[in-house]
């Protein structure tokens, strides 16, 4: 399944509607396509909302248990990314990709920008390693001027392909509005613009070729093949479980037993083995059980710590109050005025402390 992302750090440069016109292409080609926003806005499902139903279908995300997942049978994916994606985000949108395309206006910020996101993919190993391949596509250029070669030799000189250049026409933001684009007008009524496609279409392309998987060199389909398989194949015998040793199945106390009677094992002369309720218990100083928990606890000085629990940061101990078990016990020593109690940790500081 080929996933083209379209990327670009800037604002305003036309990834929007570059990935809306692939996905329509990749449609009339008879794939099934699906355009997917990266951002968590979905600005493209609007535009798909508005695309008509006898148009070419171009799915959405689905959405399951909150999670954007591709649906079932789809064979294109075309990603719109958010502005300013860098750092993990790029690299994770590298790493599902197989093309990315880079829209590039004229201007020379623009192409600061874009030489900048360029740098940053080619440090990721599928881009230099030539499994992501990155290509650059001029939009909005007015080609009456030097722009289209400015663009080229940038291009050139970063090691990028270029592909081709769209002017910036009105065709494009009427046909957005109405859920349409270039590709589902009439070919007579854009000529122009969808001769400016070509070259970008056809270096995508072979990109976008997938083997047909439902024939095989017999003839048939290859689904009727694997579905015959399981069928060829000998039904295995049940197989009983092999009985355990009997030493696994001797509990410690048998296990014990046996040694004893062992001639080898046993000793000379058996000890006498004394129950550990019958040994009498080390004498321990004595201490004063008539002192309460609280006036031992409050004899000592005690540092602030934070008392942590499974789910959340419960309070502060300090040297004036005195700790609690849990359940606390009973009586006047572990009672505690709630005036006494520490004010309850910031959100933020919870999240330090977990």
């Amino acid at each position: 399944m080929p996933v083209i992302a379209v990327v670009n750090r800037k604002g305003g440069s036309g990834k929007s509607t570059l990935a809306a016109h692939l996905a329509a292409w990749c449609a009339h080609q008879g794939s099934a396509v699906m355009l997917g926003d990266v951002d968590r806005q979905q600005s493209t499902r609007s535009w798909l909302r508005k695309r008509n139903a006898a148009l070419p279908a171009i799915a959405p995300w689905t959405v399951d248990q909150n999670i954007l997942r591709v649906p079932t049978g789809i064979t294109h994916v075309i990603l719109d990314t958010p502005g300013g994606l860098h750092g993990f985000d790029l690299a994770r949108m590298v790493m599902f990709a197989d093309i990315i395309l880079m829209p590039v206006c004229g201007s020379a910020f623009d192409r600061e920008s874009a030489a900048d996101c360029h740098a940053e993919l080619l440090a990721l190993p599928r881009v230099a390693t030539g499994r992501c391949k990155v290509a650059c596509i001029g939009m909005r250029i007015d080609t009456r001027t030097r722009t289209p070669q400015v663009l080229k030799d940038w291009s050139t000189g970063l090691g990028m392909p270029f592909l081709g250049v769209l002017r910036e026409s009105q065709a494009y933001v009427q046909c957005l509005e109405r859920g349409m684009t270039l590709f589902d007008l009439p070919a007579d009524r854009v000529p122009t613009d969808l001769r400016q496609w070509e070259p970008i279409l056809g270096w995508l392309e072979p990109q976008l070729t997938i083997t047909p998987a439902t024939s095989t060199h017999s003839g048939h389909p290859a689904h009727a093949h694997h579905a015959s398989a399981p069928a060829l194949l000998p039904a295995r015998p049940a197989v009983a479980p092999a009985p355990l040793p009997s030493r696994l199945l001797a509990t410690p106390n048998s296990q014990l037993a046996a040694a004893s009677r062992s001639p080898v094992a046993a000793p000379a002369t058996p000890l006498p083995i004394t129950p550990a309720a019958a040994r009498p218990a080390p004498a321990l100083p004595e201490r004063d059980t008539a002192a309460p928990a609280s006036r031992v606890l409050a004899s000592r000085a005690l540092p602030a710590v934070t008392r942590i629990n499974s789910t959340r940061v419960l309070d502060r101990v300090t040297s004036s109050t005195s700790l609690r078990s849990t359940p606390p016990p009973t009586g006047r020593a572990s009672e505690s005025s709630p005036a006494q109690e520490a004010p309850p940790i910031p959100s933020f500081l919870k999240l330090v402390k977990c």
